[in-house]
């Protein structure tokens, strides 16, 4: 796609085992009133895949992402990275719109990565850790460019880029380079199913293998 700066969009990818899920997670998104536009990171779509990315209104750049990784979700930092975008924000594709979320981007500071607190893990592990499924920044932050050399690096030993971003912050530098929005835009499926959750839901975050069987049974509802 163009290099030329896009001042404001949210960033999605997906691969071929994956792609089964944009046009439920697009229309879901755009059945709540959303308008903002998407970048999609082809992470190895299949060809109708891609053609369906090309050619769908609500995308307006498609970014070639060499898939060097064994998971695809390895590539997410450096699409990140590289996405010609001002003001982004990443959305995982196993998540479900429930209301307008363009105001997350009035949310967006300077410098850091703004997350949501992964309250399962912080819960269930004893340390705060923070969920990778929706990354807001403006620019390019320090962290940013780390975490995306770091995942690209085959010789880490973490299982998602989750873990990867966690291993490299501690308490401090969690305050210095994470800002924390509301939970309301990830509500992650063990908060719904297990801890009780009663908040707000703008997004719920199907995670997992039992999440992507309930994106299915929505789908077929």
């Amino acid at each position: 796609m163009s290099k030329k700066e896009i001042p404001q969009a949210f960033l999605i990818g997906a691969d071929k085992e994956t792609e089964w899920m944009i046009d439920w997670f697009i229309t879901t998104y755009r059945n709540c009133g959303n308008m903002q536009k998407f970048v999609f990171a082809d992470f190895g779509l299949s060809p109708d895949g891609r053609k369906y990315v090309e050619n769908h209104p609500m995308i307006i750049g498609v970014m070639e992402m060499e898939n060097k990784q064994p998971k695809a979700w390895f590539l997410k930092p450096e699409a990140m990275f590289f996405a010609p975008v001002r003001k982004c924000i990443w959305l995982d594709m196993d998540m479900e719109v429930k209301e307008k979320i363009d105001d997350m981007f009035d949310l967006l500071v300077p410098n850091k990565l703004c997350m949501i607190e992964d309250k399962p893990w912080t819960k269930r592990r004893g340390e705060r850790w923070f969920n990778s499924g929706v990354v807001g920044f403006i620019d390019k932050p320090r962290i940013l460019r780390e975490w995306a050399l770091k995942t690209a690096n085959k010789n880490h030993l973490e299982v998602g880029d989750q873990e990867v971003l966690h291993s490299m912050l501690n308490p401090i530098t969690q305050l210095t380079y994470i800002h924390e929005l509301p939970n309301e835009y990830n509500v992650l499926r063990l908060q719904v199913e297990l801890d009780n959750y009663k908040g707000p839901k703008k997004i719920i975050h199907w995670t997992g293998a039992k999440g992507k069987e309930r994106i299915k049974e929505i789908m077929n509802a």
